[in-house]
């Protein structure tokens, strides 16, 4: 009896090792896609600028258009960030448990409100907060006057392809041109200054 037991218990054992392995080679994948990105350089052929102060900048051939973004807001509305074509957007990734974007969201909502008659418009994405009201509070303290997309599992940061100006880290801040392609992107909380130098060039742009 017990010889015949001993192959069915060999072949359970190869069964649960290769699902292990399967499992493993999963988990793996999904930590690339999470990481994507590599350094701030990207790959070689990406043309973006390290520039200083972890603000990454574009020249204006070398962009690549925005990917397709849209979702629901924190307070229910749907919003695509297709509609901002024409319009120089500023869109920042940030979580209520964060704080350096607590340390950076008084700097973006003084530039927010400074800059809508010049062209600007922002929108966040809240990301990694499970649910809603923490994110809402944290709005309400900072009087966020722009839009927040609800991303709790952070799939919107996975659209961005990676080797791209991708918002790899909590916080980051992109900027996207009038034509719909991204000029620079941050992966340090902004104050006020360095926000104002990197938007400025692409207000001017024609």
């Amino acid at each position: 009896m017990s010889a015949c037991r001993a192959p069915r218990r060999r072949t359970t054992r190869r069964r649960t090792a290769l699902l292990t392995a399967v499992g493993a080679a999963a988990a793996g994948l999904a930590l690339a896609a999470c990481g994507a990105g590599g350094t701030s350089g990207g790959s070689a052929d990406t043309k973006f600028v390290p520039g200083t102060g972890g603000i990454d900048t574009v020249k204006k051939a070398d962009r690549r258009p925005l990917p397709g973004v849209s979702g629901t807001t924190l307070d229910g509305k749907e919003l695509d960030l297709a509609d901002y074509r024409g319009k120089v957007l500023v869109i920042n990734v940030w979580g209520s448990w964060c704080s350096p974007c607590r340390l950076e969201m008084p700097h973006l909502v003084k530039v927010a409100k400074a800059t809508k008659a010049e062209g600007v418009e922002f929108v966040g994405i809240n990301t990694r907060d499970p649910n809603k009201p923490p994110a809402e509070k944290f709005e309400k303290e900072f009087d966020v006057p722009y839009p927040s997309l609800f991303d709790p599992m952070g799939k919107l940061m996975l659209r961005f392809p990676a080797g791209s100006l991708n918002p790899k880290a909590i916080p980051s801040t992109l900027i996207v041109d009038r034509d719909g392609k991204i000029a620079a992107r941050a992966l340090t909380p902004l104050g006020e200054e360095d926000l104002r130098k990197t938007l400025d060039p692409l207000i001017a742009e024609k």
